[in-house]
């Protein structure tokens, strides 16, 4: 069975464990409709991404109305 021959230091713990944080998560601003997103990905609120329409958002929208006025 292996068994460590010395007790491990803190600092050589330390060492070891440097590369264990955890990241937070990087959102920005969406320039079109300022709500926050993931930095180089399409904004879930209005569907741009690069100043560029995407996503059309208001499609979805009227469904969704359609839906509802249905029940």
């Amino acid at each position: 069975m292996a068994v460590p021959k010395r007790k491990t230091s803190p600092s050589r713990k330390g060492k070891r464990r440097s590369h264990h944080t955890l990241f937070g998560i990087n959102s920005v601003e969406c320039p079109n409709c300022g709500e926050y997103k993931l930095a180089h990905h399409v904004c879930g609120a209005c569907g741009y991404y690069n100043k560029k329409e995407i996503i059309d958002k208001t499609e979805s929208a009227e469904n969704s109305e359609d839906l509802d006025s249905e029940n």
